[in-house]
């Protein structure tokens, strides 16, 4: 299923971009850091900004995938609102209620979140680097679960606080 879903993603995403890169480069990074959790992350993963990026809906990813898959995509979809404040306030507060096996999106979130991190690093991006550290403790107190993926946390950790 994990290769149908980066097929499903890569045309989804088309011809988007991530930053300078083909869209499809950030989705095999996050990927790669969720490999280590299993092919369920890994499917998650490859699927996590599609239905918010592009025009699929919930359903189709029900259709094509299955039920669980759905549900930790919506988790990791991006609530409306008017600005990004808005939208990620709404969308932490989701997040901080998920339990169970959904905490499966969560660590997606996480893995998304250390390759967004790491891009910035690498292309010197401090603005962007800038904003994440902002948002870092909302972010954290909304998605951290005690014993989930504290690999991933660690590093986080230490790109948020160097």
């Amino acid at each position: 299923m994990k290769e149908k879903a980066r097929e499903f993603a890569v045309e989804r995403h088309g011809e988007q971009k991530y930053g300078d890169l083909p869209y499809f480069v950030h989705l095999d990074e996050v990927a790669e850091i969720a490999s280590k959790y299993g092919d369920k992350a890994i499917t998650v993963a490859y699927l996590h900004d599609v239905v918010e990026d592009t025009e699929t809906e919930l359903e189709e990813i029900e259709n094509e995938f299955d039920s669980f898959t759905s549900k930790c995509v919506a988790v990791l979809t991006d609530e409306p609102g008017a600005n990004r404040k808005e939208r990620k306030a709404k969308t932490y507060d989701k997040m901080a209620k998920v339990g169970g096996e959904l905490e499966l999106a969560l660590l997606v979130k996480a893995a998304d979140r250390l390759a967004n991190l790491r891009a910035c690093v690498a292309q010197d991006n401090t603005s962007l680097l800038s904003m994440y550290k902002n948002e870092h403790p909302t972010f954290k107190s909304s998605v951290y679960r005690s014993n989930l993926c504290e690999t991933l946390w660690k590093e986080i950790e230490a790109i948020v606080n160097a």
